[in-house]
Parts: structure tokens; sequence; C-alpha cells
């Protein structure tokens, strides 16, 4: 009976999740803590971290989208980033693994969200399209912070169009393809 009690609840919880558009699994979802020190910046979301293991990491900032290198404010962000967090200790909550082999998480110095302060700095987008993988409250605090940005028109918002670094890509992928 126990058994059969367990499975009601997994399915009620899982009822529950697809219904509020949440996944259960991803917003309790967490690798683990990573802590070290940034020894590289990639571009605006992806830093690469060294423990004190010497082992390094690369980390692709979970939440956020930063523009492209070759877009407009894509090296504005890196330089934002690299101001931010270059050779500072940080503590990653670790979330998952990309397509690409990066550990996906939020980084932090003391108690500051960096994925939410590059939102804030006009320098990311909330990436709505994985916002249901993310805690509620912290896809909420992303998406306020990129409201307000705007706003202000903070940092690319300066734009009157900004162009989402995940239609960039794809219209550089369809030109190749001519």
């Amino acid at each position: 009976m126990t058994l059969f009690k367990n499975y009601v609840a997994c399915l009620c919880i899982g009822l529950f999740s697809l219904m509020s558009g949440h996944s259960a699994l991803a917003l309790t979802k967490s690798t683990g803590i990573l802590t070290g020190k940034v020894i590289g910046i990639s571009d605006g979301d992806t830093i690469t971290v060294l423990n004190d293991k010497h082992e390094q990491f690369k980390i692709r900032l979970a939440g956020i989208d930063c523009p492209e290198k070759s877009q407009a404010f894509g090296n504005r962000a890196k330089k934002t980033l690299s101001d931010k967090v270059f050779s500072q200790n940080v503590k990653v909550e670790t979330r998952d693994k990309d397509k690409y082999g990066r550990t996906l998480g939020i980084v932090k110095i003391g108690e500051e969200d960096i994925n939410q302060y590059m939102i804030s700095e006009g320098v990311a987008w909330h990436y709505k399209k994985y916002a249901n993988t993310q805690p509620t409250e912290e896809a909420d605090r992303y998406a306020k912070a990129e409201e307000i940005a705007r706003l202000n028109k903070k940092g690319l918002w300066i734009q009157d169009h900004p162009t989402p670094p995940w239609e960039f890509r794809e219209q550089n992928k369809n030109s190749s393809k001519k």
C-alpha cells in the first residue's frame, strides 16, 4: 500500500507541475555547489572556474542569454562580466549540463547573483525559453530585472529593437545554408 501511495503522490506532483508550466524535477534539480576562482571569460555568459583541486570548469550562466561576440553589445557583455568576476572567487549553484557539456549554474559573489546582475546592466536577456527550468522566484526576479533595464534604456535596450541572441544565431545559421 505504501508503494501505491508514493506512486499516486508522484503522479499528482507531476500533473501539478505540468499544469503550472514548471517541472518539479527541474525546479529542485541542483547538482551541487562549485567554488573557485574565475580564470577565464569566453563571452558574456560563459566563464571558466578553477577549483582548489586545480580542476577547470566551463560555466554557462543559467537563465540568461547575452549577445554574441559578433553582435551589437557582445563585446560589452563580455567586458561587463569580466570586470565583475575575473580573478574573483565565486560560488556556482550548479544546475545541469548544456548540449555543449558546459555546467549550467547561477554564479555568485557573496550573495550577489551575477546572472541577474548581467540582466540588470542591460547586457543580457532573461532566457525565457528556459524559464520553466528555473525556480519561480528566480525567473520572476530575472524577468523583473529585464523589464527595469528596458524601461531605463540601459545597455542594449538603448536600441529600438535589439535582436535577441537566439534570433541572431538562427539568422546566421540560415544565411550560412544559402
